[in-house]
């Protein structure tokens, strides 16, 4: 069977009897099968995936006009995601054995659509961290370089997408999580605006970051699968009541804008040559497109980082809270009392990198403290969204680096979280602030390796974001 890059192409095979569901289905787990030694499925619903595309097999045959928009899409989704009747465990050994008693708002959306879902996919444990290694389940692997990361914390779903063992993944983005993996893997990362999506059902590291998103081969396919996870839930009370645009169809653009970006990160002395040259080398491109593209001032750009791992990780302290070995999850066989119970619980259930961060939430809402990390944070993070807002009422787009490097060797930052961190540099304002942001493959490095770039806009305006993704992708 060819490779698919969008749903269109797959519903037209299917149209023209080149295929059906349960062609597709088998095979994606042949590729799943190929690429195993890449590490990407933490478990595949083999035997699920087949019935359900059977029985939508024969709805289709039966009346085509009956499935749903997404019949023909295989998905994945990453482990911090609840599906019905499904383990979920945020690549965690606390969460071992945890079975999701309800799917979440986004999963239910896209079934009720009739996807597919062939697996849940690694993660760096509990989304926090940006190489895929923090995991229970071993490092994943970039399909591009095994010896290298594939990005995190949704590498794997990166990777699921680049690999082609799916058509699209959804992951979760709380600083990059999901655009920095697609630039590493040379694919399509989708953010929305924080609210566009209900967050009900996805397992929390930030609450005030956190944001369901969207990898895929396609924009196309992108807006389409946010149309239709978008909108209001009465069980998230930070989803947005606005209505949804139809992106899907709103893909065409035909207009000049105008696109800002900061000095100081083409400038960055951390960013990569060859990143730099060929982010210009777009920037030139654009401008021979007609469109109007400038360096703007940004003077919060070396605080963004400080800032926002203060804060999400005080947001991650008060929410892995809950996982204490008592309710449900990994209970320490070596507890002897109740204390011990919790204590060695989350000792023995927590990666180092998770216990890093708990530790750190703790620390900055301590008494004594919390006006000299949190409150100082929180008023950075005020001073670079009231930026990000003057900047955007005079230009339609930001455009940003995804990351200041391609992929580097598993194993590198393991034992130099801070290096880590400062890899999200560009990628954790949209998050800071709240608003839609899209990788989108440029090309390979010297080295080989995929590079990606950003592009961000105004919240709400994912319409336009997206539309402009298609033209210029």
């Amino acid at each position: 069977m060819p490779k698919h890059n969008t749903l269109k192409s797959i519903q037209a095979a299917i149209q023209n009897g080149e295929t059906n569901g349960v062609s597709l289905v088998d095979y994606y787990l042949s590729k799943i099968e190929e690429t195993k030694e890449l590490n990407v499925y933490v478990e595949v619903f083999a035997a699920e995936a087949k019935e359900r595309a059977k029985v939508l097999d024969q709805k289709y045959k039966k009346d085509p006009t009956t499935v749903g928009r997404l019949y023909g899409m295989i998905l994945s989704i990453k482990d911090v995601l609840c599906y019905e009747g499904h383990e979920v465990t945020a690549a965690s050994k606390i969460l071992e054995g945890f079975i999701a008693p309800y799917s979440a708002t986004a999963i239910q959306r896209l079934l009720d659509e009739d996807v597919i879902i062939i697996g849940r996919v690694n993660c760096d444990q509990f989304a926090m961290g940006s190489t895929n290694e923090n995991s229970n389940y071993g490092p994943t692997r970039n399909a591009a370089d095994p010896t290298k990361v594939p990005g995190g914390s949704s590498g794997a779903s990166a990777v699921s997408v680049q690999a082609d063992t799916c058509l699209a993944s959804l992951g979760s983005d709380t600083g990059g999580s999901v655009r920095q993996p697609a630039s590493f893997c040379g694919i399509i990362g989708m953010k929305p605006t924080y609210g566009r999506i209900s967050r009900y059902g996805l397992l929390a590291y930030a609450s005030s970051f956190d944001q369901i998103g969207i990898l895929s081969n396609s924009v196309e396919d992108a807006a389409l699968l946010l149309e239709i996870m978008a909108g209001a839930d009465e069980f998230d009370s930070t989803a947005s009541q606005s209505p949804v645009k139809a992106y899907s169809k709103q893909l065409s653009f035909d207009k000049k804008v105008k696109i800002a970006y900061f000095d100081t990160a083409l400038n960055h002395p951390n960013l990569d040559a060859g990143v730099k040259e060929e982010t210009f080398t777009f920037i030139s491109k654009l401008k021979e497109m007609g469109h109007t593209v400038e360096a703007v001032d940004f003077e919060y750009l070396d605080y963004i980082i400080p800032a926002y791992y203060v804060l999400t990780t005080a947001e991650a302290s008060s929410n892995l809270s809950r996982f204490d070995g008592i309710r449900y999850g990994y209970r320490s066989p070596n507890a002897t009392n109740f204390l011990e119970t919790y204590t060695k619980s989350r000792t023995e259930g927590f990666s180092e990198e998770v216990k890093r961060r708990i530790m750190l939430g703790t620390f900055v809402l301590s008494s004594g403290y919390y006006d000299a990390y949190y409150t100082k944070a929180q008023k950075v993070r005020r001073l670079i969204a009231e930026k990000t807002k003057e900047i955007f009422s005079t230009y339609d787009f930001i455009l940003m680096p995804t990351a200041p490097s391609t992929a580097w060797d598993i194993g590198t930052m393991s034992n130099d979280p801070v290096q880590m961190y400062l890899a999200d540099i560009y990628t954790v304002q949209a998050n800071m602030v709240g608003i839609p942001a899209i990788a989108i493959p440029l090309g390979k490095h010297e080295n080989g390796m995929p590079i990606g770039v950003q592009l961000m806009a105004d919240k709400w305006k994912e319409a336009e974001l997206l539309s402009f993704a298609q033209k210029i992708s």
